[in-house]
């Protein structure tokens, strides 16, 4: 039987023993269990629900299973992702868009350029990789952003420069060699970082046959996981949390809202277009900017950074520009050369309010912390932070979670 096979029949063995009266058989949890991160970004929470990801159905069925997981705003990949890992909001962090300015030194942040992202003084907050270093004991990082980064002077024991190519199976089987080290060498905590989802999604749209592609094909690499972690007897052990950064949302190439159609951007210091725009309009020519721009429009809405909506928890951190514009659910920001740069216009897209129900996110809990056949409602994933520092057994840095909110999924709170 091939291994991913194996994997699925075990979890459905333990989902059936659970639905038969008889408890999983995991051991009492114990800080020394290793703690697994994953993230598959851009999985949208009712994905879970097509019917094509049986090992996350598995777990999901033998664990703990969130409604959805409730993106931080913006709904962007870095800002989410170094949410998840520091339970702090982006205006908390800094990592406020995956394109920005700090006004201080002038310097860019983008989040594809490697040498800006290098940068220590752009990642605030204290990662949990830092904490459980500080602690004593390793982290191993299978690629997540920031990551790769001196944060406080400190980086996982083993980690990698993030590189694309790296194939969902490569990167399982690098995880699962790091749990091979021996006695205090071998990690307590490991992350494990798959975009392909994503990809898909932006490239198809979200509702493609390529996204039922490649979640299929993230499933056949977290069976992989699984049975990897059976073989090494270390599956009843390991507690696994598995997450993502946003969902996805249909675009079109007809639902563009050109900027340069309604203000002079030549006025303006734009520092991001896409789902977010954020600008510095300046001088008389600017005030006109903030008078148009803040008046109603079909398909966006703009803000002063002072005046962004208080649920959105946004707007205070100085990497924010002065003038915001959210496009609505399905649209983007743009002007017509920016848009006439595009390689291919992307079908599908995210950054949008978090409120909206197709940027909910996903979160699936399993193992011995965790409690069997477990649905909870919908949680804000800056509580992700502190479930992680309790399940590793590390005081928690500041952060903007509450682990109240996560309590009650674990079988001793």
């Amino acid at each position: 039987m091939p291994a991913s096979a194996r994997s699925v029949l075990l979890l459905t063995l333990i989902v059936l023993g659970g639905c038969a009266g008889l408890a999983p058989s995991h051991p009492p949890t114990r800080a020394t269990d290793p703690v697994i991160l994953v993230s598959i970004d851009g999985f949208r929470a009712d994905y879970l629900d097509r019917g094509l990801t049986p090992t996350l159905a598995a777990l999901a069925a033998g664990g703990v299973r969130a409604d959805a997981l409730k993106p931080s705003f913006p709904t962007l990949t870095f800002p989410n992702h170094y949410t998840l890992v520091t339970g702090l909001t982006p205006d908390h962090h800094g990592i406020v868009n995956n394109r920005m300015v700090d006004p201080k030194t002038g310097k860019s942040f983008v989040y594809k350029d490697a040498k800006s992202i290098a940068d220590p003084a752009w990642w605030g907050g204290e990662p949990i990789w830092v904490g459980v270093e500080k602690s004593g004991r390793h982290a191993a990082t299978m690629f997540w952003p920031g990551s790769d980064v001196a944060i406080d002077g400190t980086r996982p024991s083993h980690w990698l420069h993030f590189d694309g190519d790296l194939s969902p199976d490569r990167r399982v089987d690098q995880l699962l060699a790091w749990t091979d080290l021996r006695g205090t060498a071998r990690p307590a905590f490991y992350t494990l970082y798959l975009e392909q989802v994503d990809h898909a999604g932006h490239d198809y749209g979200p509702d493609s046959r390529e996204v039922d592609t490649a979640l299929r094909n993230i499933d056949r690499a977290l069976a992989r996981l699984i049975d990897g972690l059976e073989q090494r007897g270390l599956f009843d052990r390991t507690n696994i949390v598995l997450v993502s950064d946003h969902g996805m949302t249909t675009t079109a190439p007809g639902r563009v809202v050109y900027l340069d159609d309604l203000v002079d951007v030549a006025a303006a210091d734009v520092v991001a277009y896409g789902i977010l725009a954020g600008m510095n309009p300046d001088g008389d020519k600017g005030a006109a900017i903030f008078a148009t721009l803040l008046a109603p429009h079909d398909h966006m809405h703009c803000w002063r950074k002072s005046d962004v909506p208080p649920r959105l928890r946004y707007g205070t951190n100085p990497r924010i520009p002065a003038l915001l514009c959210l496009a609505d659910d399905g649209w983007i920001i743009g002007t017509h050369d920016e848009q006439a740069r595009r390689r291919k216009f992307s079908l599908g897209e995210h950054g949008y309010d978090n409120d909206d129900p197709t940027m909910r996110a996903l979160f699936i809990a399993h193992g011995p912390a965790f409690k069997a056949g477990l649905r909870v409602p919908e949680f804000d994933n800056v509580d992700v932070y502190p479930l992680l520092a309790h399940l590793l057994a590390i005081p928690p840095a500041p952060n903007d979670g509450s682990f109240d909110d996560v309590r009650a999924m674990l079988r001793t709170p």
